[in-house]
């Protein structure tokens, strides 16, 4: 049985909205309880190394990603991590040799009616267990190398780069 274990960095997918401070923050990490929700046939732990912004993110945010996912014994990697950076972390964590890493995120928020986590994440649980070794960005239904693709920010999704 596939043993997942799940990264929370923070990002546009765990943001919650206060009208009060009519400002968005990071909340709760929404892919434990989805998976759990859904009911799904194999073993995961959930664990959140950091609840920040991508933009905020910095190399010594990366180097820290990088060395807990090296350091766990799970063969196959989910995380979960704002869009403006997730690149450059795929790109950081080329150097994790014998894994199956994929990120993924959100364009629009988990607890907005309309949004594009839940996709995301279900998209990301298939590849993580079907993909050979290595980094993979998943999002918009299409996996990418972190090599090989761009956020637009004009159609909101991701892209393969064009040669």
């Amino acid at each position: 049985m596939m043993k997942l274990a799940v990264f929370t960095t923070g990002g546009t997918i765990d943001k919650i909205y206060f009208d009060q401070k009519s400002e968005y923050e990071i909340g709760d990490a929404i892919v434990g309880p989805l998976l759990t929700s859904m009911n799904v046939g194999f073993e995961f732990a959930v664990e959140e190394i950091m609840k920040i912004d991508s933009l905020d993110m910095t190399d010594a945010h990366r180097t820290e990603i990088v060395n807990r996912v090296g350091a766990c014994p799970a063969e196959r990697v989910l995380i979960t991590h704002g869009t403006d950076s997730m690149i450059a972390t795929a790109k950081a964590l080329s150097v994790v040799e014998g894994k199956t890493i994929v990120l993924t995120g959100a364009l629009q928020p988990a607890a907005f009616a309309h949004n594009d986590a839940v996709f995301n994440i279900g998209g990301s649980v298939a590849a993580v267990q079907s993909l050979p070794h290595g980094v993979y960005i998943v999002m918009n239904g299409l996996v990418f190398t972190p090599d090989a693709v761009v956020k637009n920010r004009d159609e909101n999704r991701f892209e393969s780069v064009v040669s």
